[in-house]
């Protein structure tokens, strides 16, 4: 047993806690929606005891380390520690040279970066079930419900999204996929990640918002993290993420990333995925991408590409990789890519180099950025930068910040994108953004929950 951490007799779910933490306790949680041996095992519900907010890449360390947690241990990863999103505009800052000559105005105001300090947490085990109280003694006595009994269920709070035509903006983007084109033949790019944003008018609760875009996402990797801005206002990350940016072991420096690149809605034959030589190059020149990254920062001769491509079923309420894809969801091509760190690399060399994830850029990725900036008339915020944890016993991990609702001043932004290459038809990507949609389509098409 570890020291810092506890395991608790609740049989709630994860939903049922998220849905139970009192109104007036800030939340940061990082929430597997489906139970895939591996990958997807647990999540963590915290509450904050510090934010910052100040563009940093990585969190400070701590200044005393605890007892180190085994890469195998099952204890759960997390043992207190930050849980953090770092906004894609982030990217500029760490590589100048890829801002664009003007990058789109900002009209949203988000931070580059946010990390919330999180002593303790309550972490929950997909696999077996069970609950773990983590982090120091004093700090777990003073989460919401402390360490004992289950909290009671109650009633949901709401949530309301107002008319909005998720068509509006096609002509535009079939404009700048046209324009992406060109680019690719004039040898600037070989892919580039474009995408553009639905919005919707909003009302009530984020975290019911959250809990309804978990059931019918089912993410692999779900994050929400409320967020403080000028004037009182409590900002929301919504996160159904079905992509593994990063996982870091600290014992054996392995890091791991999944990046995805394909997509088509569950009703279809995934052999469709499978065989499309366009989905399967877009994939091949970011796994290549994410090969060169780790390498700037990997031992030599570590780089691994583990699975050059996989065909997966993502969502729809906790859908297995071994099992059917569900109405509601989608299949996914995906690759995975390891790597074992050189002796000394720190987890911020480690996001520097690699941030942000290829799979939400293209390839080259300083000229993709480039032409983002120049295209898209939208600053994505935390969309496209990734959400995850940095435990203070050194394990971390991360996800892409896809499929992610940001809820700020009574509107619910979700962009979309697509990757372009050589043979893209504009009509097709717009269509491969909506399926990648569909989640919050149906929930803004039923409007309140």
């Amino acid at each position: 047993m570890h020291p810092l951490a506890e395991p608790l007799g609740w049989g709630l779910t994860p939903e049922q806690l998220f849905l139970t933490w009192p109104d007036d306790r800030p939340l940061a949680c990082l929430w597997s929606g489906a139970t895939v041996r591996g990958r997807s095992r647990w999540s963590v519900f915290a509450e904050p005891a510090e934010t910052l907010a100040d563009g940093r890449v990585a969190p400070p360390a701590p200044a005393e380390a605890p007892p180190p947690s085994p890469d195998d241990a099952e204890v759960p990863p997390f043992l207190g520690g930050w849980i953090g999103a770092l906004g894609y505009d982030l990217g500029r800052v760490i590589e100048p040279a890829a801002s664009g000559a003007a990058p789109p105005p900002d009209d949203r105001g988000w931070p580059l970066s946010v990390w919330h300090r999180c002593p303790a947490a309550y972490a929950h085990d997909a696999e077996t079930g069970r609950w773990w109280s983590v982090g120091e003694p004093a700090a777990r006595r003073a989460l919401p419900f402390g360490v004992g009994r289950a909290p009671a269920p109650r009633a949901p709070a709401r949530f309301r999204l107002g008319p909005a035509d998720p068509h509006l903006g096609r002509d535009r983007y079939r404009s700048i996929v046209a324009r992406a084109l060109e680019y690719i033949r004039d040898g600037h790019v070989y892919q580039v990640n474009l995408a553009h944003r639905l919005t919707w008018p909003f009302g009530g609760s984020p975290r019911a918002l959250m809990s309804a875009l978990m059931a019918r996402a089912g993410a692999w990797y779900g994050g929400y993290m409320e967020v403080p801005a000028p004037g009182g206002e409590v900002r929301a990350i919504a996160s159904a993420s079905p992509e593994l940016f990063l996982a870091l072991e600290p014992g054996s420096r392995r890091v791991v990333t999944r990046p995805m690149k394909g997509t088509r809605p569950a009703s279809a034959d995934p052999s469709e995925l499978r065989d499309a030589a366009k989905d399967t190059a877009e994939l091949n020149m970011i796994i290549d991408l994410m090969r060169n990254d780790l390498g700037r920062i990997a031992r030599i001769g570590s780089v691994r590409v583990e699975e050059a491509r996989a065909i997966e079923p993502h969502g729809a309420g906790g859908v297995v990789a071994s099992g059917p894809a569900r109405a509601g969801g989608v299949w996914q091509a995906v690759g995975t890519v390891s790597a074992v760190l050189r002796d000394g690399v720190s987890l911020a060399e480690l996001l520097a180099a690699t941030f942000p994830a290829g799979s939400v850029t293209g390839a080259p990725k300083i000229r993709a950025m480039q032409i983002i900036d120049e295209l898209e008339d939208f600053r994505r915020g935390p969309y496209c930068g990734s959400v995850g944890f940095v435990s203070d016993c050194g394990r971390a991990a991360f996800s892409v910040a896809i499929r992610t609702a940001c809820i700020s001043s009574g509107v619910l932004d979700y962009p979309v994108g697509a990757g372009i290459v050589a043979d893209s038809r504009p009509d097709d990507e717009w269509i491969e953004t909506l399926h990648k949609a569909r989640a919050i389509i149906a929930l803004a098409q039923g409007g309140a929950a």
